[in-house]
């Protein structure tokens, strides 16, 4: 695949997994949540576990499985409170800041578009600073669909004007690069190192990175040719 940067106008990028190292969400949801659940609830851990797993497996691809809110209400918990327990464990991806100034300097535009609840994001941009690096910042919740449903992609056309056939999508979930591509993003690409800790393993569908530097050209030229 060759990504020439000449043909790109809009770059559209995910957030957990994508820009940030997913670690702190799977260790929040698997594991910090239900310590505290079952502290409150007199519980076993290993109870709480199974309970909360099943209920976080029946919202997924919703988007009440990233708002902060609705799981407040249904744990019983103060999630936002939770979080900052553990946002130390907040972290940008290597590479991530070189490659969105790389994407200034060529005069891109560039939009964290997230299913991320805003309580969330205001967390995450105020601990990483990376906000004022894009152009835009867009939640799915002030859309109204996750990015997993295609009609997403056309709703977003109302905040970010974009081309689809001249836009990059960077993601770490093969199901919204999918519903991505149905709706006609032409560039897209799958982010196989989303946690430090995990063995990252390629798409065998989407051109994959470990790193957003793998994407910058070298100085002069204006491609790259990543492996299928």
């Amino acid at each position: 695949m060759i990504i020439d940067w000449n043909h790109i106008d809009t770059v559209l990028l995910d957030m957990d997994g994508t820009l940030l190292d997913r670690h702190f969400d799977d260790h929040f949801w698997m594991e910090h949540v239900p310590k505290r659940y079952a502290a409150q609830n007199g519980i076993p851990l290993g109870t709480a576990k199974e309970s909360l797993y099943a209920l976080f497996r029946s919202q997924e691809r919703t988007l009440n499985w990233t708002d902060l809110d609705y799981w407040s209400d249904r744990l019983g918990l103060d999630i936002p409170l939770l979080k900052l327990e553990v946002e130390h464990l907040i972290a940008v991806h290597p590479g991530v800041v070189e490659f969105l100034l790389f994407l200034r300097q060529h005069g891109k535009q560039i939009w964290l578009v997230t299913n991320a609840h805003g309580k969330t994001l205001d967390l995450k941009m105020r601990k990483t600073r990376l906000g004022p690096y894009f152009t835009g910042i867009v939640s799915a919740h002030d859309i109204g669909l996750p990015k997993e449903e295609v009609a997403f992609w056309g709703k977003l056309q109302q905040t970010v004007p974009y081309d689809p056939a001249r836009t990059m999508l960077g993601e770490d979930s093969e199901t919204n690069l999918g519903t991505a591509e149905t709706f006609g993003i032409r560039h897209l690409i799958y982010v196989s190192r989303f946690s430090s800790t995990v063995h990252p393993l390629p798409s065998e569908r989407y051109a994959s990175i470990h790193y957003f530097h793998q994407l910058m050209p070298p100085q002069g030229t204006t491609a790259v040719c990543l492996e299928p």
